[in-house]
């Protein structure tokens, strides 16, 4: 077999300093809450309006809509169906999907299901706009594939694909960051028969976690550097905030700092890194100063085949992690907290867990988790492709690259074929966490090296640090048709760091 090399790279050694965050923090004029005062809220699950065919039917509004987030205020958002985050999807493995979403909002709007396995025409591409009632705007970048609707658009996800946790984000080109930045994220977890034959814990000690940042003005609106903030005309953000925007107040589920009561007994915890930018490093930590086991059991795309034990664990953008953490023997009446040990001041706190009783926990780890997780071999590879991410030229100045190119949607970057299984390079210069649409991939090595511990399992986002360079490994199957991959820092996104791929 021989490989075939694209896209050459030429940046080459590692920065002598690595430091924790790429991107500028706003800072808040708004009177904050305390950490650990308001309790955490758990978004609902969505209803279904038809369950009908062997299927499930859901209705989802996008609109403008107001909540208290800091105590004695309004912060005015957009949400799907008024709330943020928007509910919680739950579907089951093989039965197909249809969200029909319409949109009330001022400008056009995407759809994207971060980790699902869809069809093209579905997934959420960035000029795949549904059109507001009376849109007169022209798109800033002609793409003659798009396929707008007005209004209306019915998404249907198969659903074929592993028990996990994905969610849902607007995905428009040139503005899914200051959108996402004002609540149009949500959670949709799969469900399948294979993960409820284990006893992880479940019910009340499931805890679906949306972790992002957020900086707020003195009357409780979001701040936002955006150069435009109709969202209509010019996209970007100011200068000093190209790298990323990075909030501080740290929100769980729309909730600045909250505290949520637990029994002392084994609770998972399904982590999302929903930020724009900020990356997170999480530990829990008891009032006494005594650490507490994070058990990975999962990765973006499902359980992983062994548990692996976490002192900490990093979250970069649009990463999810699903670990179980144990509180018997803590105190009750006493708290666990949930650290970023990346932030500093109000940024080092995230979650509280106060010990409100013992009970008897029903839960166990199995050493065994999952035996159908793909272990794609090197030997299979048809073709070693190369990548480097990083600041670059653009047409109307600096913004993000790769391989030297700013996005174009007519433009193919890659071309593979249906089942084609491939290994990608990437390098960077700064922190850029790297998403594939359709498929989920094996973290091969850093740096020459072996992959991190919590790199275990399937994912759908790498986390690239400064200087570093990584391996992954996927087989192209699914759908034939034009994805993408691209930077999740949702700003370097916006900024040109998208390619196309294109499956035939």
């Amino acid at each position: 077999m021989g490989l075939v090399a694209a896209g050459g790279i030429t940046f080459g050694g590692k920065m002598a300093h690595h430091p924790a965050s790429t991107g500028n923090q706003l800072v808040s004029t708004a009177s904050l809450p305390g950490p650990y005062t308001l309790p955490l809220a758990v978004p609902k699950v969505l209803a279904p309006i038809s369950t009908s065919g062997g299927s499930d039917a859901f209705e989802i509004t996008q609109q403008e809509a107001s909540a208290e987030i800091l105590p004695g205020t309004r912060t005015d958002l957009w949400t799907y169906d008024g709330t943020f985050p928007g509910p919680t999807i739950e579907s089951r493995r093989g039965r197909p999907v249809t969200v029909a979403h319409r949109n009330e909002l001022p400008v056009p709007t995407v759809v994207h299901l971060h980790g699902g396995r869809t069809p093209p025409q579905d997934d959420g591409y960035p000029t795949d706009l549904v059109l507001p009632e009376g849109w007169s705007g022209e798109p800033l970048m002609p793409d003659p594939q798009a396929r707008t609707t007005d209004v209306t658009r019915d998404y249907t996800f198969p659903m074929d694909q592993r028990a996990t946790m994905l969610w849902y984000h607007d995905h428009r080109m040139d503005f899914t960051a200051p959108a996402i930045w004002r609540g149009l994220a949500g959670m949709h977890i799969i469900r399948d028969d294979v993960e409820e034959a284990l006893d992880l814990p479940r019910g009340e000690q499931e805890l679906p976690l949306m972790i992002g940042d957020r900086s707020f003005h003195a009357d409780g609106s979001l701040m936002y550097p955006a150069l435009d903030p109709t969202l209509r005309e010019h996209p970007g953000v100011a200068e000093e905030y190209s790298a990323g925007v990075l909030g501080d107040v740290i929100l769980v589920n729309g909730i600045p700092w909250p505290v949520h009561e637990v029994d002392a007994v084994r609770h998972r915890l399904r982590l999302l890194n929903a930020s724009n930018a900020r990356h997170y490093e999480l530990e829990a930590i008891t009032d006494d100063g005594h650490r507490l086991d994070l058990v990975q059991v999962g990765a973006d795309q499902g359980l992983i085949g062994q548990p692996v034990t976490h002192e900490s664990l990093r979250l970069a953008p649009a990463e999810r992690y699903d670990v179980i953490v144990d509180f018997a023997g803590v105190p009750v009446g006493s708290r666990v907290r949930l650290r970023n040990r990346l932030g500093t001041g109000g940024t080092r706190e995230v979650l509280a867990f106060r010990i409100a009783r013992t009970a008897r926990d029903h839960s166990h780890i199995p050493e065994i988790l999952a035996d159908d997780v793909p272990r794609f071999q090197r030997s299979q590879a048809t073709a070693l492709r190369e990548f480097s991410f990083r600041a670059g030229q653009m047409m109307h100045g600096r913004g993000w690259v790769i391989g030297g190119k700013a996005f174009e949607p007519t433009r193919t970057d890659v071309s593979t074929s249906l089942g084609a299984v491939e290994v990608w390079r990437f390098v960077a210069d700064v922190h850029h966490p790297i998403h594939l649409h359709l498929v989920g991939f094996r973290v091969l090595s850093r740096g020459g090296g072996p992959p991190l511990r919590q790199d275990a399992g399937l994912k759908d986002v790498i986390s690239l640090r400064p200087g570093e360079w990584v391996e992954i490994i996927t087989r192209f199957e699914g759908y034939r048709g034009r994805y993408l991959f691209h930077c999740h820092n949702a700003e370097h996104e916006d900024m040109g760091m998208m390619a196309n791929l294109e499956i035939t």
